[in-house]
């Protein structure tokens, strides 16, 4: 269960600070990210070697589990500050479109209404011609607002048209006449 947990964190291109109530800053390029540990977890910094090191007080099976769960946490607010992370949705079908306004994203997905979405403090959004692309520093906010914009217009199974992410493979259905095996005739 810890074995994640006891895994050094490296800490290159990045500014940490660990305060005496256990709040864990950390400063990158792309932004600034902080944490309250909990109670029963530490960090200590190793300038020398450029490492994060999380400890546990006590060996119950929660705090092993919230030992490897802080410690993903924090690795992933470290990748979050230096590179970003980023989901690209792409959308297909007849009038598809995608525009930012503002702090709006404005969506045409075959409804007989555009749909506004308000873009979250944080995140930033580009539009391409058939793609969307959502970053941030934050990791889970990032994968969240990625799925409420995918939810909006989830691709069907048999043509595919609707919103999806660009890794997202899809099999498609076959319709009615090719159950049937009247295709054709």
């Amino acid at each position: 269960m810890s074995k994640l947990g006891k895994k050094p964190i490296p800490i290159k291109d990045t500014k940490i600070r660990i305060t005496d109530d256990n709040l864990v800053l950390i400063k990158g390029a792309k932004g600034e990210f902080n944490f309250e540990l909990p109670h029963n977890i530490s960090a200590e910094i190793d300038e020398a070697e450029q490492i994060l090191i999380l400890t546990r007080r006590g060996e119950t099976a929660r705090r092993k589990r919230m030992h490897g769960t802080y410690r993903s946490l924090i690795a992933n607010a470290i990748i979050g500050v230096t590179e970003g992370f980023s989901k690209t949705l792409v959308f297909k079908g007849v009038g598809y479109k995608a525009e930012t306004q503002g702090e709006k994203l404005i969506l045409n997905l075959g409804y007989s209404h555009q749909i506004e979405y308000p873009i979250p403090q944080g995140i930033e959004i580009k539009v391409d011609v058939e793609k969307i692309v959502i970053s941030g520093i934050d990791k889970q906010l990032v994968g969240e607002v990625a799925a409420k914009i995918r939810e909006l217009k989830i691709s069907d199974a048999y043509k595919g048209h609707g919103l999806r992410y660009i890794e997202e493979q899809l099999k498609l259905k076959p319709g009615k006449a090719a159950a049937k095996g009247t295709e054709g005739k």
